[in-house]
């Protein structure tokens, strides 16, 4: 079983551990092979100036990608993420440690495959070392109401 929070655990207000990354061009080397994402903005720093950069910035869905990371991190490998979304509001440079931290605004439950299912949504933010936003975002996650249940899904397999 690889659920790291039930929704019996979770209550509005609570925050989810952060998680961080320092980028360097090396992830988004890795980044760009994965995605053909070789655009001239993110490898050179004079092609980022001419972009309107101070240098080589680092791809926007990279963060989204964090947001992902740390959204998982917090649920565990078996949660179901439904949903992650978020806007790009300041260009990140080689060097930015890049910080995903969130809130739990809403908690409800719905009728699942399975049996009642908890979501939780998260308010979630990208901010540099410095404060600034990088990128607002948010998620919708589904887990299993009480260790128990969670324990039962794992015993048959299931997935929520």
């Amino acid at each position: 079983m690889s659920y790291r929070v039930t929704f019996d655990e979770v209550r509005v207000g609570q925050e989810i551990p952060p998680w961080s990354r320092t980028t360097a061009l090396m992830h988004w080397n890795r980044y760009a092979a994965a995605n053909d994402e070789f655009v001239p903005f993110h490898m050179e720093d004079e092609a980022g100036v001419e972009a309107g950069g101070r240098g080589a910035f680092g791809m926007g869905n990279l963060r989204h990608t964090y947001l992902v990371n740390a959204v998982r991190d917090w649920a565990g490998d078996e949660a179901e993420i439904r949903e992650v979304g978020c806007q790009y509001r300041a260009f990140n440079y080689r060097g930015d440690t890049l910080t995903c931290s969130g809130r739990v605004v809403e908690t409800s439950v719905e009728a699942g495959r399975q049996g009642p299912v908890g979501l939780v949504r998260l308010e979630l933010v990208v901010t540099n070392q410095d404060g600034t936003v990088a990128s607002p975002g948010h998620a919708l996650v589904a887990l299993p109401l009480t260790r128990e249940a969670a324990l039962a899904n794992a015993a048959h397999g299931d997935r929520l």
